[in-house]
């Protein structure tokens, strides 16, 4: 067959929807096939170059070729490709053999029956390790009995002239060595090919699971996010005793009324993303912004005994920021901050756009302390209050009356102490 025959029958075969493995495998049997069918055809034409008391030899080739796409075309319409497969396999391993006992053993046939290794070989490539076995053991099988019938084979060897023993021999050894490796070498060199293709995939799956790793822990805490990958299904906690800060711009729709939507955001982006920044400074866990107000928990969901502490200098830090961020605004910002302290339930909640959060009579009297604050002012509890008091600058601000919780003593964080 011509190169373009040859690449027809790739084509062919590419056809077929199969797994990147059971293809490859039936490209590696179309190469098979074809070169034991040029094969064929040379001994065809030798056979019938010796004259008419060899032609019979011919049959065993002929009948190869009638037999191989008889086949072909009968399991391509079935579409029972593995029948064909074995079909062929036996074919390979079979016909080398009766040829070599019928032209009268190993030295009159030049050794032909060294073609049937193709069948195990093959069957290794296509099928598997474990089913390429017995058909290496019948490959064993069939040599064993060529070498101990080779004399009895012999007896009525066919008078072969020398030089065409010679082109055998050369035919048979360059043969099968050249057919093997062409058909290793494709082999290989798609396999070469699947392992890139895997390894790319696999590169891409890692960047897809390194940027969703980085959502996933934008999203939730790091501690929480580690029990979600670990197929832990429900989420709730209880924690004995955190402290809480919840910030407000104030009088915020006032001032962006007018502004850009761009504007807009991107004042926003810059307060919220320095806050994001001191949060992850103070080993503090952001919990959710909503429009412009902003909320911090220190205590969870990793316990820390000066959660208190770490919050008290995030909200002083976030004073700074805000001030900064109106000087190059050229617009005045301010803000309420109210800090409580106490016990929580914290867990996550929804199932695809899930968040952690927190629930409590301590997450609402935090709320209270933001909304009856001062501006510019850092309003605590009594709870952080008693927490505080020996290491930050803190003023009573005296009884005030807070919806939903009476009158209440609160206090005005203003800074550090000396020491």
């Amino acid at each position: 067959m011509s190169k373009v025959a040859k690449s027809s029958l790739i084509q062919w075969l590419y056809k077929w929807k199969d797994p990147p493995a059971q293809l490859l495998g039936n490209v590696i049997l179309g190469l098979l096939v074809l070169s034991i069918s040029l094969i064929s055809a040379f001994w065809i034409l030798t056979f019938s170059e010796l004259g008419e008391g060899y032609a019979f030899m011919a049959l065993f080739p002929y009948s190869y070729l009638i037999v191989s796409y008889a086949s072909l075309l009968l399991f391509y319409r079935l579409g029972r490709f593995e029948y064909f497969t074995f079909t062929q396999l036996t074919l390979l391993l079979v016909m080398p053999f009766f040829m070599q006992w019928v032209i009268g053993g190993f030295g009159a046939s030049s050794g032909v029956a060294i073609w049937g290794i193709l069948s195990p070989v093959g069957a290794l490539m296509i099928l598997s390790t474990r089913q390429s076995t017995p058909w290496f053991l019948l490959f064993f099988a069939l040599s064993m009995i060529s070498w101990g019938l080779d004399s009895t084979f012999a007896g009525y060897a066919l008078p072969i002239p020398k030089h065409i023993k010679e082109v055998f021999f050369v035919v048979n050894v360059c043969g099968t060595a050249t057919i093997l490796y062409f058909v290793m070498r494709f082999f290989q060199s798609q396999k070469e090919r699947l392992m890139r293709e895997v390894d790319e995939k696999n590169r891409l799956l890692g960047e897809e699971k390194e940027v969703s790793e980085r959502l996933l822990l934008n999203i939730l805490p790091k501690s929480i996010a580690t029990r979600l990958k670990n197929n832990e299904s429900r989420i709730a906690d209880s924690h004995d005793e955190v402290t809480i800060l919840f910030a407000d711009l104030v009088d915020f729709t006032h001032i962006s009324s007018g502004m850009p939507p761009a504007t807009l955001v991107d004042m926003l982006n810059q307060v919220f993303s320095r806050f994001d920044a001191l949060t992850e400074k103070y080993g503090l866990e952001k919990i959710k912004t909503i429009g412009d107000a902003y909320m911090v928990v220190g205590g969870a969901p990793v316990a820390r005994d000066d959660h208190a502490e770490a919050i008290a200098r995030l909200a002083l830090e976030m004073q700074h920021v805000l001030a900064e961020v109106s000087a190059n605004s050229g617009r005045m910002l301010n803000m309420r901050i109210g800090i409580n302290t106490g016990p929580v339930i914290a867990g996550v909640i929804g199932s695809s756009k899930f968040s952690y959060d927190l629930w409590g009579d301590t997450v609402n009297m935090a709320s209270r302390m933001e909304q009856y604050g001062l501006p510019n002012a850092i309003q605590i509890s009594a709870s952080t209050y008693h927490l505080l008091k020996d290491k930050f600058l803190i003023r009573s601000r005296g009884i005030i009356a807070i919806k939903g919780k009476g009158d209440i003593e609160t206090f005005i964080l203003t800074g550090l102490t000396e020491s």
